[in-house]
């Protein structure tokens, strides 16, 4: 065939006259141009390493101060004050270097020195003035002068047009709390949920703790912060994530969804192909560097960090702990399909394949009549299920041979594409389309998903996209900005013809992709085997529900000067208090991406002032007024709480890090075994919307995002996440376990919508009343 041909760039034969030796000329000028790109992307690493390492100032700021003090030299000033004389006594003579020449070097290096000190100088002061964390203290639409202050020197010290890491290096560490404030806040935080005398106990236990073992834990704490970018994040990953036996599916990894209302295209094959096209467009401004960084309300740099390992990440297995591995360039993409892997490479001649081609590409897969070779269909269950047993089959049966060739292709991809047979999405005459697809997202069938991959890009049959993201290199910001990039990319960018199909015309002369091959013996299919019972019987036991609350969104409740993250939470606390009759312990993830390498905080959203007001919606003799007066009470401690995670001043990861260190130092604490021991019963997470402006949502109120959600914390409790989308929108993934008689997904969910009416309820009252 033409394209097995074009595959080699010289053959040779051995004949009695010699070698005759025929050359492809499209194979040499594919390897010339590949060699080239390579060569621009080193290049451009390099300018890029070099224009961050100066930020905010430029190279050809540099030349600026070196012209303007060779320029004051010949009108006999001296800015240097004797410095560049001083230089040029100690710079070596030759008869190469005339008085003049060392005169002009020693007045370059002076300038190079006043420059880079200029440079130390405007990082350190951003610096102090990103340690300044008022500014989110103060009321909602009011702005003190030295906040205005503030702001106006932040803009000037932040320079224009940074890219992606410019800041990075002058982002604040995250800083150590006292341990007398976490354990003030940590008891604060359990007294609604303890009875007086196991509070009594609890508070024994903190006392003892504050005076005898912690100093010396907060010690070597507070050395790590000033030795290590972040005292949390590595031991977060590694003791959190990549030290977890368990299965990480449902466990540990979480999914996005595509559009709510609207599929851009029927076809899969187009879908996958606009849509990889996009993703490869992201990766090309991430590798440039071209991303602006995200800023809170468009002015403070947050860290950008955990974007480095979006793409060609894989974690792999170990016995004790997993590992990260990243590679630096991936030019290729894993693909399943019906029990089949595929090698698809996304370049030609050094340039990305266009969305057509893709197209193309997809559907030769979709179109291959082969089957699965034996132990292919079921071998990604390998990822879903213990982690020893898959390290342990890894080392044995994937270490070599074609195995290995074929592992390695999948773990070095640019990331893994699931071509599914079914189709999912929302459909408005079946009540449970959005649990099928959440589900279909968060396990799939247990096999059809690589969950090792940073991140795996699920096409359906019908076109509906999502993605199934690991979790210890990234939390779901990152790959929320990425999928807002690429949904908003893919609809008004790309587009596609009339007919579904990817614009332009595709290059039939493209080799097809690649079956990776697999020697499976009987023993690792039995591996296999036992990994996909544990993954199916934790998959079939999870209970999903997802649903869009339309009677109101976030336009109503700013109307009623509440936070919507708040009145959401505390609905979730009085839906919580019906559905089971309790207050349980409530995990809400907030971001600490203010500081450098900073992951996220828990806001412990279950607080007195909360519990106050879901006792008082629970007694009927409790009046509108005095139910409306708590509700803001709790509403505003909510915000504070949360303030205070997000400034570094939260309750869990102190206390975590406390107890890694107290386990390095060998030394028993039971505060720490019995707070790292307490069960989350209620975990919550709100998906983050327009971190990057690709459309304007008003306009387009039909491409709202369908958000994403994960599996439940704890084997009696609830996971919820939420996306709040446009004005009039909120849409909830709610999860647990069929194995738990105390919970009930559908129920907690009407029992949300009824909280949200009914908090929304209180504010109907006559007009009189509101101005008493």
């Amino acid at each position: 065939m033409a394209e097995a041909h074009q595959a080699v760039a010289f053959q040779f034969t051995v004949t009695p006259e010699g070698v005759d030796v025929r050359l492809s000329r499209e194979a040499l000028k594919q390897i010339y141009l590949s060699g080239v790109a390579a060569w621009k992307k080193r290049f451009a690493r390099i300018r890029n390493s070099v224009l961050t390492g100066v930020y905010p100032a430029t190279p050809s700021s540099w030349l600026v101060v070196v012209m303007a003090t060779v320029s004051s030299m010949y009108c006999r000033i001296d800015l240097s004050m004797g410095l560049v004389c001083h230089i040029r006594r100690y710079l070596p003579g030759c008869r190469y270097l005339s008085f003049q020449h060392r005169t002009l070097l020693s007045a370059a290096l002076f300038s190079t020195g006043v420059w880079l000190s200029g440079i130390l100088l405007c990082r350190q002061s951003l610096k102090l003035l990103l340690s300044y964390h008022g500014w989110m203290f103060e009321p909602h639409g009011k702005m003190s002068r030295s906040t205005r202050v503030w702001v106006a020197l932040v803009k000037v010290m932040s320079g224009r047009k940074p890219m992606l890491y410019s800041f990075q290096t002058s982002l604040p560490k995250l800083p150590v709390p006292s341990v007398e404030a976490t354990i003030h806040r940590y008891l604060e935080s359990v007294r609604p949920l303890l009875e007086d005398e196991k509070y009594r106990k609890m508070e024994a236990l903190a006392q003892a703790f504050q005076q005898h073992t912690a100093p010396r834990l907060q010690k070597f704490l507070v050395l790590k912060s000033w030795w290590a970018p972040n005292y949390v994040s590595d031991w977060w990953e590694e003791f959190v994530y990549l030290r977890g036996r368990g299965p990480i599916m449902v466990n540990s990894n979480y999914y996005a969804m595509d559009f709510l209302y609207v599929t851009p295209s029927p076809l899969q094959a187009a879908r996958a192909g606009n849509t990889v096209h996009a993703i490869l467009l992201y990766r090309r401004k991430l590798d440039r560097e071209e991303i602006p960084p995200v800023k809170a309300l468009g002015i403070v740099p947050m860290c950008s960090y955990q974007m480095e390992r979006m793409f060609n990440t894989t974690r792999i297995p170990g016995m004790k702990s997993d590992t990260l591995q990243h590679v630096l360039e991936s030019k290729h993409l894993a693909v399943y399909h019906k029990g089949r892997f595929y090698k698809l490479w996304l370049y030609q001649g050094g340039k990305l394949l266009k969305p057509r081609d893709l197209e193309l590409q997809f559907q030769r897969i979709l179109d291959d009549p082969s089957p699965p070779q034996p132990g292919e269909e079921k071998l990604a269950a390998l990822t879903a299920g213990e982690r020893v047993p898959w390290a342990e089959a890894r080392a044995r049966f994937f270490s070599q041979g074609k195995n290995k060739v074929s592992l390695d292709a999948i773990e070095r991809a640019a990331f893994f594409l699931a071509l599914d047979e079914e189709a999912q999405g929302y459909e408005r005459d079946r009540e449970d389309s959005m649990d099928r697809y959440g589900k279909s997202l968060l396990h799939g069938r247990c096999y059809d998903r690589w969950f090792d991959k940073s991140f795996t890009l699920v096409v359906y049959k019908n076109g509906k996209v999502g993605t199934n993201a690991e979790h210890s290199w990234a939390d779901a910001p990152i790959i929320g900005h990425l999928w807002e990039f690429m949904l908003g990319t893919d609809i008004f960018h790309l587009g596609y013809s009339e007919g579904g199909h990817c614009c332009g015309e595709p290059s039939p002369a493209l080799a097809p992709p690649q079956r990776l091959q697999w020697d499976i013996p009987e023993e690792c299919r039995k591996v296999i085997d036992s990994s996909y019972r544990v993954a199916k019987a934790l998959a079939d036991d999870v209970d999903f529900h997802v649903f869009q609350f339309t009677n109101f969104g976030k336009g109503l409740i700013k109307r009623f000067k509440i936070s919507p993250d708040a009145f959401i939470q505390i609905s979730l606390q009085l839906a919580h208090f019906r559905d089971k009759g309790s207050f349980c312990l409530t995990y809400e993830a907030s971001m600490t991406r203010l500081f450098r390498e900073g992951r996220t905080e828990t806001v412990r959203s279950c607080t007195r002032e909360s519990t106050a007001f879901v006792r008082s919606m629970m007694d009927p003799a409790r009046g509108q007024l005095e139910r409306l007066q708590l509700l803001q009470v709790a509403a505003e401690k909510h915000q504070h709480m949360y303030r205070l995670a997000m400034t570094g001043a939260g309750i869990d990861r102190h206390l975590f890090c406390l107890y890694v260190v107290s386990r390095y130092l060998r030394v028993e604490s039971p505060f720490l075994a019995q707070v790292l021991a307490e069960p989350w019963r209620l975990s919550t997470s709100q998906t983050p919307q327009q971190q990057i402006k690709m459309f304007d949502m008003e306009k387009n109120q039909d491409h709202v995002s369908s958000g994403g959600g994960f599996g439940p914390v704890a084997d009696d409790g609830y996971g919820v996440s939420y996306i709040i989308a446009g004005e009039n929108l909120i849409t909830f993934h709610i999860s647990s376990k069929f194995s738990s008689p105390e919970t009930d997904s559908r129920r907690f969910g009407r029992n949300i919508r009824q909280a949200m009416l009914d908090i929304a309820d209180l504010f109907n009252l006559p007009a009189s009343k509101v101005a008493n």
